[in-house]
């Protein structure tokens, strides 16, 4: 019997985790990436509890390839340095299972690569369009042939045009009102030991340690939206250079850089919820499901566990689970507002199995989109805060951080740090 196939449109963090996923179930699997070869530079990215969590349901440990140091503590800071809220990591761990870390993106990419085998991955395919009239899906590419599928998987990031293109009446992005900076540097001497995010006046500065033993740093500041700066690096020193230490010294080791190193994008999320996460025999993860702000860390930690719960969802790949029903009337599928098309029906599949993907993409739906919209509206909401300009919102804000018990600030970290669930 002929096993069932998938297509991933796009080799980031969530795309090729629904591969590694997929491919355990017993999946043909097919990820199309139209960048020419893996990147091997970038920046960093946090795996809190709840994506740690979803890595090890499908089996992943990471930190054989990306390290598993931590840093001793996280917190926010003020201009002159002073703590505003600060928490032990142990305390994470005690609370969680497991405490955040932080790894390149290059070497977690590497990590979920590695669970794949060679033939699946197809760097340098540019996918045009997905044909799903006929409630098969076919993907074209650039390069050709043609690649039928039993289900696609669109995580193909923040600007999807699988996205507009199946939503085309949904509004798409908006600008939140800053741009970020990023960069990864070497500083090994300057012992810092804090995961730390400094706020100020209309800016934010991160310092995040790497398993690797580098420093992740990315910057915040609140610009028209697609403006540049000849050299970011003299920018950041500009905005940033007169804050507490250790940020000049950081700043030294940006400036040892070349100017592209310095990663540099307007923020966005997306305007509006998608009407439902699947289309067909489509399905959207991560930043094409639900772009959002990175001020709680979670794009990439929604993304993975997006892709668990839809591998989780769907049946496998051989069959043996194809003649478990699902009801296909859970909620959260409703109409499109206008946008193209539906859900294809039930019945059998090409090898004459009863067909569960309908049901499972609708599950997928239910399962995924209210959870991912409520980060995305949190994470604008703690932007904002980051973001105040006025003095004297600036001092009722850092105020009232302060004045919150660490207990109760964890205590509103539950739902994400230990929100994740696979469904029944």
């Amino acid at each position: 019997m002929p096993r069932r196939r998938v297509v991933v449109v796009g080799a980031g963090i969530g795309g090729l985790t629904a591969a590694v996923a997929l491919h355990r179930r017993g999946w043909n699997v097919t990820v199309c990436e139209r960048a020419p070869e893996p990147p091997v530079t970038g920046a960093g990215i946090g795996l809190a509890p709840n994506a740690l969590r979803a890595l090890h349901a499908i089996g992943v440990d990471v930190t054989g390839v990306t390290g598993s140091a931590v840093p001793a503590a996280m917190g926010v800071r003020r201009t002159d340095g002073r703590w505003l809220t600060r928490t032990d990591t142990a305390e994470l761990a005690a609370r969680y299972g497991m405490p955040p870390i932080a790894v390149p993106r290059p070497a977690l990419t590497v990590a979920l690569t590695g669970a794949l085998p060679a033939e699946a991955l197809r760097h340098g395919t540019t996918v045009t369009a997905v044909d799903d009239a006929e409630g098969r899906p076919v993907v074209r590419t650039e390069e050709g042939p043609d690649l039928p599928a039993d289900v696609v998987v669109a995580a193909d990031g923040i600007h999807s045009p699988l996205r507009r293109a199946y939503f085309p009446a949904h509004p798409g992005l908006r600008y939140l009102g800053e741009t970020a900076w990023r960069a990864l540097v070497d500083a090994p001497d300057l012992g810092i030991q804090a995961m730390s995010e400094t706020w100020g006046r209309g800016g934010r500065f991160g310092v995040t340690p790497l398993t690797d033993g580098r420093f992740y740093l990315y910057a915040t500041a609140a610009v028209p939206a697609g403006h540049r700066f000849a050299d970011p690096r003299a920018e950041l020193r500009r905005r940033f250079g007169s804050w507490h230490d250790p940020i000049p010294a950081l700043l030294d080791r940006v400036d040892r850089l070349a100017p592209t190193d310095v990663l540099h994008h307007d923020l966005h999320e997306l305007a509006a919820p998608l009407p439902r996460l699947h289309h067909g025999r489509i399905a959207w993860l991560g930043d094409a499901a639900h772009a959002m702000a990175p001020n709680l860390g979670q794009g990439g930690c929604q993304a993975i566990e997006d892709a668990v719960v839809l591998a989780h969802l769907l049946p496998t790949g051989d069959g043996r689970d194809g003649d478990r029903r699902r009801d296909g009337s859970v909620g959260g599928t409703g109409g499109d507002g206008g946008d193209r098309g539906g859900d294809s029906g039930g019945g059998v599949d090409d090898a004459g199995r009863p067909d569960a993907v309908p049901a499972a993409l609708a599950a997928y739906t239910a399962a995924r989109r209210d959870r991912t919209d409520a980060v995305r509206v949190r994470a604008r909401r703690v932007g904002r805060l980051g973001a105040l300009r006025h003095p004297l919102a600036v001092a009722v804000r850092d105020l009232a951080v302060r004045a919150t018990p660490t207990r109760l600030a964890l205590r509103g970290m539950d739902d994400l740090f230990d929100g994740f669930r696979l469904p029944g």
